[in-house]
């Protein structure tokens, strides 16, 4: 079967689907016709698993040793409740915290966050691992792609002033008019390709895309 007809039947995105097999997880076989890859049962089958335990937040490392018989399910199982049971107490002193917080009837430019922040640190030495939100700050995302479309277009816009320029110097010997403005509209088109393909990138962050693999 094709990469979509897998994606019908495990609900797992292709994005998701090349990302597994970009980490070895997956190896279907490419159909000598057409190189398409072809998904077997065998790999469906195999892509519920990893959809299995990626949502019960396995890393793909462990999966891979599984996958290797380095370690048995139970092995992998009982490595990751210890994991799981220290999340569970980290979320625990949270919600505590978050309690205490809330009999706290002050405005936010009252509250005393040093204070809060310094028995977190003591918390987080003792062993409780607490969120971090700034990690996923928006802007910090936005960044790459929107300093990609600007230096693409800056250097398209450099080669149109290139054009103008030499006209505007020797119109005499430069190349007909109507010539000139068929190789303009080629780093114009890319110029559009380039805003096209970031206000499509910005609309999968805005989703929540960037890291669609680690949901599964």
């Amino acid at each position: 079967m094709k990469i979509n007809e897998a994606e019908a039947l495990v609900g797992v995105t292709k994005k998701n689907i090349r990302f597994y097999e970009q980490e070895g997880l997956l190896s279907p076989r490419r159909n000598s016709e057409n190189g398409y890859r072809d998904y077997s049962e065998a790999e469906v089958e195999a892509l519920r698993r990893i959809k299995l335990m990626r949502k019960l937040g396995v890393p793909i490392s462990e999966i891979r040793s599984m996958q290797e018989n380095r370690q048995s399910v139970g092995d992998c199982m009982r490595r990751h409740l210890v994991l799981l049971e220290r999340e569970k107490r980290s979320l625990e002193e949270s919600m505590r915290l978050c309690s205490l917080l809330k009999e706290r009837q002050t405005p936010l430019g009252e509250l005393d966050a040093g204070a809060v922040l310094e028995e977190m640190e003591k918390l987080e030495r003792a062993g409780a691992t607490f969120q971090n939100k700034q990690r996923q700050d928006t802007h910090v995302r936005y960044a790459a792609p929107v300093i990609a479309a600007l230096v693409m277009i800056g250097l398209m816009g450099a080669i149109i002033g290139l054009f103008a320029w030499a006209y505007m110097a020797d119109p005499a010997d430069a190349p007909p008019l109507w010539l000139l403005a068929v190789l303009m509209m080629i780093p114009l088109g890319v110029i559009g390709g380039v805003l096209l393909a970031l206000i499509q990138r910005i609309r999968e962050i805005g989703r929540d895309e960037v890291n669609d693999a680690k949901k599964y």
